[in-house]
């Protein structure tokens, strides 16, 4: 089946990332990918439409994206800034009234990182911390992303003053009448990895969620670096998810860097107050597994999807977990045993390109996204594959037929 572009987005194609998703586009069955003209000239262009923009010398690297879906239709994302440059407590929030084409920055929102939006009950949320490592906070925003409350205490969306704590953009899942969202407690000492303990936040549908009481955590469960024979450097940034049998997992992001990739399902107690984990049963080979992930369930396929940073073949190398010039649609009917199914963006080089962090939301038949994404510009491109110069916007089109794409191995 043949499969067309998205006739309101310019689509030509600059570079040999571009040239790969031509191919599946017009391709007997892929995912039609968009590519927005974003400036003029003949200067580098990223694949997608640039939503922020950075150059590498300023030292301040574009994390965290994430995007939602407002009840109108407009679109809302966001990201935080990294890196030396940066004071590591302040994310940015953009708004595109037309579906993704053009973008227009909201604000800038001081003691908020590593955060999610969401939509609950007609009002939009900010879910993350304060700062690198800082306190559990919650903004709401009536109007669509434009003005926020501040979390001053517990009554205001200070959710856990106490500890140090890490999360990233990541599905918010409503699940037996309550909201559920995946962080990690940060232990010292340990180092990046190993300090990471995982737990589950969770409130009533119906409770102000800016009020700390409504919340309740699991326990905050450690992990072992004997695990995967002596090889697993520890679990982030996960995501909750609805079992195909009813109940609630955090599926984490493995530090295991070998040629293939582990996640780990870590079990939640239906009223939300225990994690557990049990390493025989409780690992699964996950294409991408050791970057960030984000899983959501479709209920029209009844399949679990998402975008990870496979890496094929004849990308292998020593360190897998920054091998991230190659972002793969993934699907699983059961959340263990998962396949790609179609390779969205692909670049030659993975030393200074990456697409990453890729935070997305079903709308009808497509797929939206925001990529955390390292590529070249005018100014020298990206510092390196992590450390991101560009924030950018996605389209998969009719992302269900890519289910029988051939797929690099």
């Amino acid at each position: 089946m043949r499969m067309s572009l998205d006739p309101r987005v310019t689509s030509r194609r600059v570079g040999c990332c571009i040239l790969v998703l031509s191919i599946l586009a017009l391709g007997t069955c892929g995912p039609a990918f968009s590519a927005g003209e974003h400036n003029s000239g003949t200067e580098p262009k990223p694949p997608g439409v640039v939503i922020d923009h950075r150059a590498a010398n300023i030292r301040q690297y574009v994390g965290s994206p994430s995007i939602a879906i407002l009840p109108g239709g407009d679109y809302v994302a966001s990201h935080d800034w990294f890196g030396p440059g940066s004071t590591r407590n302040r994310t940015a929030v953009f708004a595109s009234r037309d579906r993704g084409l053009s973008w227009r920055k909201l604000t800038e929102l001081e003691g908020q990182w590593w955060s999610t939006l969401f939509v609950h009950a007609g009002a939009l949320y900010l879910m993350g911390t304060s700062a690198e490592y800082g306190q559990a906070v919650i903004r709401r925003s009536e109007d669509g992303g434009q003005t926020w409350t501040t979390p001053r205490d517990a009554n205001s969306g200070l959710l856990h003053a106490e500890g140090k704590y890490h999360c990233a953009p990541g599905p918010v899942v409503t699940h037996g009448d309550r909201l559920w969202h995946a962080m990690e407690n940060v232990s010292e000492p340990g180092g990046w990895g190993r300090h990471f303990r995982a737990f589950m936040m969770s409130a009533p549908v119906h409770a102000d969620l800016l009020k700390a009481d409504n919340w309740i955590s699991s326990n905050f469960l450690e992990s072992s670096p004997k695990w995967l024979d002596g090889k697993f450097g520890g679990w982030l940034e996960g995501n909750a998810v609805v079992t195909p049998e009813g109940r609630i997992v955090n599926v984490l992001r493995a530090d295991y860097r070998a040629v293939v990739e582990k996640a780990a399902l870590v079990t939640i107690s239906p009223d939300g107050t225990r994690a557990t984990f049990d390493p025989a049963t409780g690992f699964i080979d996950f294409p991408g597994g050791c970057k960030k992930f984000t899983i959501r369930y479709d209920a029209t396929s009844k399949h679990y999807w998402s975008l990870a940073n496979f890496v094929p073949e004849e990308q292998r190398n020593p360190n897998p977990e920054r091998t991230r010039n190659t972002l793969a649609l993934t699907r699983s009917e059961d959340l263990r045993n998962w396949s790609v199914r179609s390779i969205i963006l692909q670049h030659p080089d993975s030393a200074k390109h990456g697409f990453q962090y890729v935070d997305w939301q079903f709308d009808g038949d497509d797929i939206i996204a925001v990529s955390r994404t390292a590529f070249d510009d005018d100014q020298g491109g990206a510092h390196d594959q992590h450390d991101a110069n560009f924030l950018t916007f996605h389209r998969i089109q009719n992302f269900r037929q890519a289910a029988d794409m051939p797929v690099p191995k």
